[in-house]
């Protein structure tokens, strides 16, 4: 087989499972489950009170960070749901990423209110952070579980990587773009 129909194969395969994927959504996962409905609110409710919540002085550099966490997060999650680390069972929308509500708003809204708190009260994002990602390593991800809203396929060390990962490569992204923007008036 060459590589044309190896491709072919592939974007077939992935047709399949998107039909497939479809129809568990339409069997198990719509609008008529209650898990739709909590996963919608995983979306909304984090989003309103970002609305209220934010610091409209710092909106572009807590806007900014977000969008590292929001971004950093989704290709992690993509990672994860791609090796079979973990997966989740229930989809909001079908069309978008299983993980949109945690990486679309819950996580990203959680950690710009703590960024924003610990600079207004000048404490250790980096400690901060950390505890942050174990509480939703062990805290909110066994809730999940619970709720069987996600599948761990892998130690819980893989996740709680992941959730550290996004953590502190957000907030050095941010700290360059910082800096930069500081050697940038000074010049």
């Amino acid at each position: 087989m060459d590589r044309k129909q190896q491709f072919d194969q592939l974007v077939s395969l992935r047709r399949e499972l998107e039909e497939k994927a479809n129809s568990y959504w339409q069997s198990y996962s719509d609008y008529t489950t209650w898990q739709f409905w909590l996963i919608l609110a995983f979306i909304l409710v984090p989003l309103v009170v970002l609305y209220f919540r934010i610091d409209r002085r710092k909106i572009f550099l807590l806007g900014f960070f977000g969008y590292s966490v929001h971004v950093i997060a989704a290709y992690v999650d993509a990672l994860g749901v791609r090796k079979s680390w973990w997966d989740y069972p229930y989809i909001a929308i079908p069309q978008l990423p299983a993980s949109i509500s945690i990486d679309g708003a819950l996580v990203p809204v959680y950690f710009i209110l703590l960024y924003q708190w610990c600079l207004s009260h000048k404490k250790n994002y980096w400690l901060y952070g950390t505890l942050s990602a174990l509480g939703f390593t062990f805290i909110f991800k066994p809730i999940l579980i619970w709720l069987d809203l996600f599948e761990l396929y892998t130690n819980w060390f893989v996740l709680l990587a992941a959730y550290l990962f996004v953590t502190y490569v957000a907030k050095v992204i941010t700290d360059i773009f910082i800096k930069m923007s500081k050697q940038s008036r000074e010049t």
